[in-house]
C-alpha cells in the first residue's frame, strides 16, 4: 500500500518538528519545508532523531510560482502550514514582513491548491492571539477576534482567507485556533524558553539576574507534543473544521516563573527584575481557551498543564549535554 504523503510547510520549528516525528510513526511520507532548505540547520529535527527520514524542499509561501511549482511536484494529500513569522513581540518591529509571510503566504497556498485542483486537506496554524482581550471568559470558535498586534492581525487575515476558501471553492481546509504550546525545542527569543534557560543557569551560578517585562499577562500553556496531535486529528474528520485547542486554564507570566524557579530550588523574587525595554506597545491582559469542542468531536484532551510544562522543560534544559 503507497504511503499518504504529508507536507509540513515550516517544518524547522518547534511544532513542524513534533509533528513530523508524529507522522512518522503513523507511517506517513513526510516533506517539510523552510525557505531554504540547504541553508536551515534544520536542528529540532536532528534532535528528536528525525532529520533523515523527511524529504526536504525550499518553498518560500511568498513566491506564489514557488509554492505552485512544489505542489505539484509533491501532490501531498494533507499539507500542514506552519509557516511565516512566529513572534509576536517581532511582529511589532517587522510588520510588513509578518503580514506578507503569514497572510501573503496563506493566500498563495489556497490560490496553489484551487488552480491545481489538488486533492488535499489543509492545515493552516492560526493563533488564539487573534481573540485579543476576552475579559477573563474563555475563548471558544465563536469568540470575536480582536487582535493586538501585526502578528495577530495577519493570523486572523488569514482565518479568514481559510474560511472563505473552504466555503467558496468547498476545499478542505482549516484553521487551528492553539493558544500557548511550549516544549524544550522552543528558542530562547521566546519568553518561556528565556525563563527557564536563566533559571537553570542561575542555579548552577552561570548568571545573576534574569530581566523581563510585563509578568502580569495570563496565558494558557499547553505541551507542543500534545497539540500537534490535535492537528492531525482536525484533517482525519469527515467534515474538517475550525478548532481551538487549549488547556482550558490561565496563569500568569509570574506563576509560570515562580514555578520554574521552584524547580530548581530557587525563590524567584530574588533574581528576576522588571526591565521596560521589554514592554510591548500593546498586549494581552488575559488569555485563555474553551477546548469542549476539540473534546467532543476530535477526543482531545490536554494531559499536561502549566505547572507541568514548567517542570519538564526545565528537567530537560538541566539533563541538556
Amino acid at each position: 500500500m503507497t504511503k499518504k504523503k504529508a507536507l509540513i510547510i515550516g517544518v524547522s520549528g518547534q511544532d513542524g518538528a513534533f509533528l513530523s516525528q508524529l507522522l512518522l510513526k503513523k507511517d506517513y511520507q513526510v516533506y517539510g519545508s523552510s525557505r531554504d532548505a540547504m541553508a536551515s540547520s534544520f536542528q529540532n529535527l536532528k534532535q528528536l532523531g528525525v532529520r533523515d527520514q523527511i524529504q526536504l524542499e525550499s518553498i518560500s509561501l511568498n513566491d506564489f510560482r514557488s509554492v505552485l511549482h512544489s505542489l505539484k511536484k509533491i501532490w501531498p494529500e494533507e499539507i500542514y502550514n506552519l509557516g511565516g513569522q512566529s513572534s509576536v513581540g517581532l511582529s511589532f518591529s517587522q510588520p510588513v514582513e509578518t503580514f506578507e509571510s503569514i497572510s501573503v503566504g496563506v493566500l498563495n497556498l489556497l490560490e496553489a491548491i484551487r488552480i491545481l485542483d489538488l486533492p488535499c486537506r489543509l492545515y493552516n496554524a492560526g493563533s488564539s492571539e487573534c481573540f485579543g482581550n476576552t475579559h477573563g471568559v474563555p475563548a471558544t470558535e465563536k469568540t470575536l477576534f480582536a487582535p493586538r498586534s501585526p502578528y495577530a492581525v495577519a493570523k486572523a487575515a488569514a482565518f479568514w482567507q481559510i474560511a472563505n476558501y473552504r466555503e467558496a471553492y468547498k476545499l478542505q481546509a482549516c484553521s487551528g485556533l492553539l493558544f500557548n504550546h511550549e516544549s524544550p525545542l522552543r528558542p530562547v527569543r521566546f519568553v518561556t524558553k528565556k525563563i527557564v534557560s536563566a533559571a537553570c543557569k542561575i542555579a548552577k551560578s552561570q548568571a545573576e539576574k534574569l530581566k523581563l517585562g510585563n509578568i502580569n499577562v495570563w496565558r494558557d500553556w499547553g505541551w507542543a507534543p500534545e497539540y500537534v496531535e490535535a492537528m492531525w486529528l482536525m484533517l482525519q474528520q469527515d467534515v474538517v473544521e475550525d478548532y481551538v485547542i487549549a488547556t482550558g486554564e490561565t496563569h500568569s507570566l509570574g506563576e509560570f516563573t515562580e514555578e520554574v524557579f521552584r524547580s530548581v530550588d530557587l525563590d524567584w523574587k530574588d533574581h528576576v527584575e522588571h526591565d521596560d525595554s521589554l514592554m510591548r506597545p500593546s498586549d494581552i491582559e488575559k488569555s485563555f481557551g474553551n477546548p469542549s469542542k476539540a473534546e467532543k468531536k476530535l477526543a482531545w484532551k490536554a494531559q499536561y498543564k502549566m505547572r507541568d510544562v514548567a517542570k519538564m522543560m526545565v528537567e530537560a534544559e538541566l539533563n541538556k549535554p
